[in-house]
């Protein structure tokens, strides 16, 4: 296998001038949970939650083992939507820099209808806009969709029951009903009048964020206070099964469509599970370590299915960091542009064929999001080790939870020669940064 040693040192420029497929275009459907770390899936080993769908999901397609987001929403999402990372783009919590390009801005382009539904949280409110010096967000419509139901735009209420949902008809609360049915009903309406022409549906899902409320396969729901300040971690692990159940739902309709051949289906968390939340896989406690650069608050599920297309049963173990799916989605449509896109990332199409000649070494992540009391940081890693850019190192294989630096003299020599590799990627994107 093939690696690509200094994979982005400086910002990739792609050019996309694959020849037309004669068949339709495939539809892609991106769904990205929550707060919801690695260790929450069954396929991956959980103990504690109940996720049939998506283990099915991944049982006839493609489960990737090591996958790494930014810790925290935003910076997530920032860098999922354009591909680049957050030195380059990232303007405030809670926004999304209207000038810049995403993927479904391309898909757009590229002759598809763009529907996303779930949570936004891109435009911002008074307090972050002020945080960013004055800066705004992105509504919908300028980040390429045509269509949206969408928690918090603008106006700020409930997720979950009795929700607060912004659309292209307007803003209402929705009076008994939980928001993420209503958010996995509205996908599979827009797949029921799109079914005709390829589509790409983004479905940034509320659910497993806190809030932790009774969901409707509760008894309680029905008599809980969507108003009330209650937020229980003992309700993780229903809304884990429910979220499981809303997959499983899009999964079926694409069935009852006759669209499942022609779309690919990518599942994937946005970062770790809440740091309220304690869980066990394979006998393991593992605390969710959201908004720190640990293990714990980065490492996420992701699965990848295409009937016919993807090898069923396929494990992958593979680098993937978020910059590379707007690569990836542009290489499944075979997109033509006149000029070149900008983005860091390496595309993972070929692998979701079952070509790993080229894959990642490294991940790169600055990750500085002016919220909250997180501190601001950089690293290089890979599957084994992860080197800071003060200069702490540390085995992840022996210390995920980053206890214990270690000193470069103490390593084999192997090691150190990674480190060192390390510490010129760190160099590079530290010129870039200024």
């Amino acid at each position: 296998m093939k690696s690509l040693r200094f994979l982005h040192i400086v910002l990739l420029t792609i050019c996309f001038c694959f020849q037309v497929k004669a068949q339709r275009s495939p539809n892609i459907i991106l769904i990205m949970a929550d707060d919801l770390g690695f260790e929450t899936l069954g396929v991956n080993g959980s103990d504690d939650y109940s996720t049939p769908n998506l283990d099915k999901l991944a049982e006839e397609g493609m489960n990737f083992t090591q996958t790494y987001a930014m810790p925290l929403c935003t910076p997530s999402r920032v860098q999922i939507m354009t591909g680049k990372y957050n030195f380059r783009n990232y303007i405030g919590f809670g926004l999304l820099d209207p000038n810049e390009q995403t993927f479904a801005d391309y898909l757009k382009e590229a002759g598809y209808k763009t529907f996303v539904a779930g949570k936004w949280q891109l435009y911002g409110n008074e307090k972050q806009h002020e945080l960013a010096g004055g800066k705004i967000g992105s509504l919908p419509e300028e980040a390429g969709f045509d269509e949206y139901f969408l928690w918090q735009i603008k106006e700020l209420g409930s997720r979950y029951k009795d929700p607060l949902i912004s659309s292209n008809t307007g803003t209402q609360t929705h009076e008994g009903k939980y928001g993420p049915d209503l958010f996995t009903e509205q996908v599979n309406l827009f797949m029921e009048k799109s079914k005709n022409e390829p589509f790409f549906i983004y479905y940034p899902m509320a659910i497993t964020h806190d809030p932790f409320v009774p969901t409707p396969a509760n008894s309680e729901f029905d008599d809980f206070d969507s108003k009330s300040k209650i937020n229980d971690p003992i309700y993780f692990g229903e809304m884990v099964n429910y979220m499981d159940k809303l997959v499983g739902l899009i999964v079926a309709k694409t069935e009852e469509l006759g669209i499942r051949e022609n779309t690919l289906i990518l599942f994937v968390g946005d970062n770790g599970t809440d740091r309220k939340v304690t869980s066990y896989q394979g006998g393991i406690s593992i605390k969710g370590d959201k908004g720190n650069t640990t293990t714990a608050g980065t490492h996420v599920p992701f699965i990848a299915n295409w009937k016919g297309k993807i090898q069923p049963g396929s494990t992958n173990s593979n680098l993937i960091d978020f910059t590379d799916f707007l690569p990836t989605l542009l290489e499944t449509v075979n997109f033509q542009k006149d000029k070149s896109v900008q983005s860091d990332g390496l595309s993972f199409y070929p692998q979701l064929l079952g070509d790993n000649s080229i894959t990642r070494e490294w991940i790169y992540c600055y990750y500085a999001p002016n919220w909250g009391n997180f501190e601001n940081s950089t690293y290089v890693q890979d599957t084994d080790w992860k080197l800071y850019g003060d200069g702490r190192i540390y085995s992840l294989l022996e210390d995920p939870l980053e206890q214990t630096p270690l000193k470069k003299e103490e390593l084999t020599n192997l090691t150190k020669a990674k480190i060192s590799m390390f510490e010129s990627v760190l160099a590079e994107y530290e010129v870039m940064e200024k």
